[in-house]
């Protein structure tokens, strides 16, 4: 089984229906759901969606949203460890810094699934659009 981060735009993506990206992210976590893929995602993630939730929808109905997303998806946990090396690293998104450096501190994941790559430049993790992941998948279906 793939084990991936999900940046917080594919998760956006999805609970926006934003077209036609949500599309890969609908496929992604209906893997996910199937437990075809172990998609972790940060608590930074967690906090971002529901404050960009919030602003379209009551607390009651995003916190039983992150409740269903957190069924079928795992957390990374993220320390000061992980926050310093973000602090001082070449990341121009201070954000996806703290998700590569989450990533990368835990050991599991394999590769970052975000619309963002180029944010990504200096990961030492693999990073895919969902797009390109989604097919990758795909094709190795039997």
């Amino acid at each position: 089984m793939k084990n991936l981060l999900l940046d917080t735009d594919v998760i956006l993506d999805f609970f926006f229906d934003r077209k036609p990206f949500s599309e890969d992210a609908s496929v992604l976590l209906s893997l996910c759901e199937k437990q075809q893929l172990n998609a972790y995602i940060t608590p930074v993630s967690i906090s971002n969606i529901y404050y960009i939730l919030r602003r379209v929808s009551s607390h009651e109905k995003i916190i039983d949203k992150l409740k269903q997303l957190l069924s079928i998806v795992h957390i990374l946990a993220m320390d000061e460890h992980a926050v310093q090396k973000a602090l001082y690293s070449r990341f121009k998104d201070f954000e996806d810094a703290l998700q590569h450096f989450a990533a990368l501190e835990s050991g599991k994941i394999e590769v970052i699934v975000t619309r963002n790559v180029k944010d990504y430049k200096h990961s030492q993790i693999g990073v895919m659009d969902p797009e390109s992941f989604v097919k990758m998948i795909l094709s190795k279906e039997p």
